[in-house]
């Protein structure tokens, strides 16, 4: 393990791409197929790769956007599920990115070239990173000290960030603040349906003990049906949009390996 996070430490993300595109896709040794599609890196694959971890918590709450997730992982790019929905969307309300300022906090590798090839000013940045997830231009970024005026970005992208931090409603009030009015922001978290209020306690420490409950060892919160007041809260209008409003077909859910429970929270100020 000790090993392996140090080769993560000094493998640049490119060379791993650059890798996985050589001898998995491009010498057809494995996963050379039709029966899923990436739209982030535009190829077909036979299969896509699991990822995630089954805990007993995230059946018992039915956290949407946790846990195992079998057959998710574009074995080329290696964009998840949720990158692809986001893509989707992306596509369908070009408006919101293309040639803006966007900001993406902990930015996935895929989307992130994605919005970075598009948008007029693009900040990647993240509080903890390893070489081999981040690229060279991916910065430190802390979301409780940022350094940007008000008012200055036209999309936000956070995805599974907000349930890492304790002080989440100061985090949600600078977001709130760096974006321009009229501007949109994605915020993404694992949550549950069945609950009415978060579950959160901070008396709660221990590795151990925080993946029992929430169901990750770094997170503080399994977020519940209040999310969207909690934005609302520090001054967000929140709508929530399904597969189906995005006018996904069974066949492109299946083909792009997309959640259907899966839902973005669009964030406006």
């Amino acid at each position: 393990m000790r090993l392996l996070q140090q080769l993560k430490k000094r493998v640049p993300l490119s060379l791993g791409i650059a890798v996985r595109k050589e001898f998995l896709y491009a010498k057809g040794l494995f996963f050379r197929g039709k029966q899923f599609e990436c739209s982030l890196c535009g190829h077909h694959y036979r299969i896509f790769l699991d990822g995630g971890f089954d805990l007993p918590v995230i059946d018992d709450l039915q956290i949407i956007g946790g846990g195992r997730r079998l057959s998710t992982i574009c074995p080329g790019c290696h964009s998840n599920d949720r990158e692809r929905l986001l893509h989707f969307y992306l596509e369908q309300n070009p408006a919101i990115f293309k040639q803006k300022s966007v900001l993406h906090i902990a930015p996935e590798p895929a989307l992130g070239r994605y919005l970075q090839k598009h948008a007029k000013s693009y900040f990647g940045g993240v509080k903890y990173y390893e070489g081999f997830y981040y690229p060279p231009h991916v910065q430190l970024l802390d979301i409780l000290a940022m350094p940007f005026p008000e008012n200055h970005f036209d999309l936000i992208v956070c995805n599974h960030v907000l349930e890492h931090i304790e002080e989440d409603l100061e985090a949600m009030k600078a977001l709130y603040i760096v974006l321009k009015p009229g501007g949109t922001a994605i915020l993404q978290v694992p949550w549950s349906p069945l609950l009415l209020q978060t579950k959160e306690d901070f008396s709660i420490t221990s590795p151990a003990e925080r993946e029992k409950q929430f169901g990750q060892f770094d997170h503080v919160r399994v977020y519940g049906q209040d999310y969207t007041k909690r934005l609302e809260n520090v001054g967000f209008s929140v709508s929530k949009i399904f597969s189906e409003q995005l006018k996904l077909s069974v066949s492109d859910l299946k083909c792009l390996a997309i959640n259907p429970k899966e839902c973005i929270f669009i964030a406006e100020k």
